[in-house]
């Protein structure tokens, strides 16, 4: 019963952490919990949090799906696709919407963020934009 949850953990971490990883590979990002929407059949909910080092981007990427996020500590500036770039403190919480092309990046003490993403089962997690 533990085998199948730990090797699912370890994919949901691989998800979640390797499609942007050539773009940012000093943020840290780690995958707190992953459960189906309640219909079960086409989207899942994968919350996680991210750590992001002083002045660090994460690289412009969309989801398939929704993305929402708190900022933990430190300060985000998030720069979405079609809206001027807007700063983010502890408590403030932002919305992306599916497929909309977004980047971040962290203040001068860096960021610590938490993230939930409502996406689409067997679609990677995040997709790099150029």
């Amino acid at each position: 019963m533990l085998k199948p949850f730990v090797l699912c953990a370890a994919l949901a971490a691989v998800a979640f952490s390797v499609p942007l990883y050539a773009q940012a590979p000093a943020i840290k990002r780690s995958i707190l919990q992953k459960a189906d929407v309640p219909d079960g059949k086409k989207f899942e909910v994968v919350f996680g949090m991210a750590e992001l080092p002083a002045g660090v981007a994460i690289g412009k990427h969309t989801h398939p799906g929704i993305e929402q996020g708190t900022v933990v500590s430190g300060e985000l500036v998030l720069m979405v696709d079609g809206q001027p770039d807007k700063t983010y403190n502890p408590g403030d919480s932002w919305q992306v919407p599916l497929g909309v092309a977004h980047d971040a990046k962290a203040g001068s003490a860096g960021a610590k963020v938490i993230v939930t993403y409502t996406v689409e089962k067997g679609q990677p997690l995040a997709i790099p934009v150029k």
